[in-house]
């Protein structure tokens, strides 16, 4: 029996092979439907003793704990689903949530009063497509918490270190990062601030990537040993520490004060914003001095994360020896 052949860009394909002869005792049915009632062939008989191969572990049932499986350098961030869960998260750990995500429009009232909850805490919510849940978790029941790989800092509960630094003269630099949305570039900012001395990194309650295991992996072991603050309000927060005396720095291209050769207070205060949206207007409206880092005038900007990292050397470069 003979094929005709078809040349493609997948190689030799053959488009008849209807026209062989079937096997011995085969009988070809052209519209093949299930009939009613049907049984498994004479003679089958399922393994009572079936046992699976070494090493095989059958995938267990959906709960309430998932990861995401979005883009590879994102994922997988742990996802907690589900009303019951969501409520015990906020009200045990509120400062490890990144986020909540709520089904749009779903006419729960218990998950009226569950956003009202992560309000009040300040932590951020949005409104999101069931579809998107699903990406997470099957079973949410129109809820998921995004989790940071760490529990963040509550700023009212350490504050008060930083007032009396400043008191008693002990020297202390604080970083702010602000609309950093790419988690590798967020821990890099973390690597660079323990490296360069930094005693605490403050970070939005929104408009951020979260501390997700891509930062922490970016972060390179530093994530432990970094003290990270999320104030409720980055900018009163900022405005506590001006009014305690601290200097307040931003790091930013659209001005004439070069960082080179700056006169640093003992204790300051450096925020950077995201490379694409610059130091946002309530950081740049609390600085006592905007600085511009040196650059190419065909380069376009640094990236938060190498400006970061630049601004804190020029502060610590004559006082880590």
């Amino acid at each position: 029996m003979s094929f005709d052949k078809k040349e493609t860009e997948f190689g030799i394909i053959r488009n008849n092979f209807r026209d062989r002869e079937p096997r011995e005792g085969f009988e070809r049915r052209d519209n093949f439907e299930r009939r009613e009632g049907f049984e498994r062939r004479d003679g089958f008989k399922p393994r009572d003793n079936f046992k699976p191969r070494e090493g095989f572990a059958r995938r267990k049932s959906d709960g309430d704990r998932r990861v995401s499986f979005g883009d590879p350098d994102n994922a997988p961030q742990t996802a907690i689903g589900g009303i019951r869960e969501v409520t015990d998260l906020l009200e045990r750990s509120p400062m490890q949530v990144h986020r909540v995500l709520f089904m749009h429009q779903s006419g729960n009232p218990k998950l009226y009063e569950l956003q009202k909850l992560a309000k009040r805490l300040h932590v951020h919510v949005q409104q999101v497509d069931s579809k998107v849940l699903n990406t997470y978790t099957t079973q949410h029941h129109g809820v998921v918490a995004l989790l940071n790989e760490k529990e963040l800092l509550v700023w009212e509960d350490i504050r008060e270190e930083y007032f009396a630094a400043k008191q008693k003269g002990e020297r202390k630099l604080i970083a702010v990062g602000t609309n950093i949305e790419d988690p590798r570039n967020l821990g890099a900012c973390i690597r660079s601030a323990l490296a360069l001395g930094v005693d605490l990194l403050m970070l939005p309650a929104k408009g951020m990537c979260g501390i997700t295991p891509a930062v922490a992996r970016s972060a390179a072991g530093a994530l432990d040993k970094m003290k990270i603050c999320r104030p409720n309000n980055l900018e009163a927060a900022v405005g506590e520490l001006k009014l305690a005396g601290y200097q307040i720095l931003g790091l930013d291209a659209d001005t004439e004060t070069n960082l080179a050769g700056f006169e640093f207070s003992d204790q300051a205060v450096i925020a950077v914003g995201g490379e694409d949206v610059g130091l946002p207007p309530f950081i740049r409206k609390q600085c006592d001095a905007v600085l511009r880092i040196p650059m190419m005038p065909e380069a376009h900007s640094y990236n938060a994360s190498v400006a970061l990292s630049l601004g804190l050397y020029e502060y610590a470069r004559l006082r880590i020896k």
